[in-house]
């Protein structure tokens, strides 16, 4: 099923944070206390931040952004201050439509538009988002537990 893909802005900071729980929930049942999830939109609005939202029936049902992140403030999947980190998040009820992949092509697109020389994104090993970033040409750089950073190059 297809949805209106567009870019997100400021106005759709509260969307994206309440998305937060059900992209990172996993992180946060192993007791992972070393990342807040909050930093992936905190002070959103900075260079490098990126955001696109789905809809359906005129209403957000999902979104996917990507954010840069330094050395002393990184995310799940961080790799360097050049890659940006993807997360891509459908409210359940939308999950397993194929929206999340029209998310992450605009989101590659538009990476490789900005000229970044890769994205990472960080992920649950043994699901079927790990499953379908490798099908799109991500790599494994780096696990920890039950995660597993994958890179692609733009």
């Amino acid at each position: 099923m297809n949805a209106e893909i567009r870019r997100g802005d400021r106005m759709d900071l509260p969307f994206l944070r309440s998305l937060l729980g059900f992209a990172y929930n996993w992180h946060l049942a192993t007791f992972d206390t070393e990342v807040s999830i909050s930093r992936y939109v905190d002070g959103w609005g900075r260079d490098g931040d990126v955001a696109y939202v789905a809809t359906g029936g005129g209403h957000p049902i999902g979104a996917g952004w990507f954010r840069l992140f330094h050395d002393r403030l990184q995310g799940y999947g961080y790799v360097d201050e050049r890659t940006p980190e993807l997360t891509i998040v459908m409210v359940p009820t939308r999950q397993g439509q194929g929206i999340g992949l029209q998310l992450l092509t605009a989101l590659l697109e538009r990476a490789k538009y900005e000229g970044y020389p890769a994205i990472s994104v960080s992920v649950q090993r043994g699901t079927r988002d790990e499953d379908a970033y490798r099908e799109r040409g991500f790599v494994e750089i780096a696990e920890d537990g039950d995660a597993v950073t994958l890179v692609r190059t733009l």
